[in-house]
């Protein structure tokens, strides 16, 4: 294959400058899904005290719902734990490989992922493939071992 000329400083600036943003946005987006994590668990205790005072449905159309009907939304609230839980962490290990100009293929795995989450993380889920696509910061992972 013919040899590709070497980048100019400025592209390399550029590249590693949009690559530590990528990074910063990572961050960001792992502390948004912390918050996701703590809406959840507030949201939960909320409806666990509703669901468990017998008081509160003392009134002329009958008693509470079934047990039942708690415990199915209990499996929402697991699925949804886990799922901000995974989004953090996989979020700053993103962010940090991004700042060490490593592990290019789990970032753009992450990028993925982050498009589920609309509209913030699409947005820096595209804007993450796009940066990673090019074949200047190609080179920069490559060159970095």
């Amino acid at each position: 294959m013919s040899e590709v000329p070497p980048l100019p400083r400025e592209q390399r600036k550029v590249d590693a400058d949009h690559l530590r943003l990528l990074a910063i946005f990572h961050f960001v987006g792992a502390g948004l899904a912390l918050v996701g994590l703590l809406f959840l668990v507030a949201h939960y205790s909320f409806m666990n005290v509703i669901f468990s005072n017998p008081k509160m449905w003392g009134g002329p159309k009958g008693g509470p719902p079934p047990a039942e009907f708690f415990a199915a939304f209990k499996w929402f609230y697991v699925f949804f734990g886990l799922w901000f839980v995974t989004c953090f962490a996989l979020n700053v290990i993103s962010g940090l490989s991004l700042l060490a100009g490593k592990r290019r293929v789990f970032s753009l795995i992450v990028a993925g992922l982050n498009c589920v989450h609309m509209p913030l993380g699409t947005i820096l889920g595209v804007f993450t493939i796009v940066v990673l696509l090019r074949d200047s910061v190609r080179e920069l992972y490559d060159g970095s071992g």
